[in-house]
């Protein structure tokens, strides 16, 4: 059984235990992402699913798969760039910290990571003596990773720069 098979098990047991239906289109949503190994959009999955199964599905109905996987804490959908993810740890069984996303603005990869508790409570303190409310604690920052870095430091190198 490959690793995202094991994942989509995972999290279809999951879904069980919370008593909610983890359907043949549910699985192969959250499988498209785990597959893309990067943010998409709702569009990009429906083509993704087309390509996939040679059949159709609506963008509505798309969003309304993605609804549930982030109620069932499987997808995040990141806000910087409209897109979706599926989160790093669907296989943990622990409490997860508050989250943070590194997103590479050119490839949209993602790297969900931890942020401490300390860190945490100083953004909100930061926050609040600013005058505001924390509306989401989700953090996400416009990166550019490691790869990409290296094909342009590549091509700034031999002169298309």
């Amino acid at each position: 059984m490959d690793a995202i098979q094991r994942v989509i098990d995972h999290a279809e047991r999951r879904c069980k235990e919370n008593g909610s239906r983890f359907t043949k289109k549910r699985k192969l949503a959250l499988s498209l992402l785990l597959k893309s190994g990067k943010a998409l959009s709702a569009y990009e999955l429906v083509e993704a699913y087309k390509t996939e199964l040679g059949d159709t599905m609506p963008a509505m109905s798309m969003y309304r798969i993605l609804e549930f996987l982030m109620a069932e804490n499987l997808v995040h959908r990141l806000d910087l760039i409209n897109k979706y993810v599926a989160c790093e740890h669907i296989k943990c069984e622990h409490e997860h910290a508050q989250t943070q996303f590194l997103i590479c603005g050119q490839c949209q990869k993602v790297k969900e990571v931890a942020i401490s508790a300390p860190i945490m409570d100083l953004l909100k303190k930061n926050t609040s003596d600013a005058g505001f409310h924390l509306a989401s604690p989700q953090l996400e920052i416009n990166c550019i990773c490691q790869d990409c870095m290296s094909t342009e430091l590549r091509a700034y190198s031999v002169g298309r720069y």
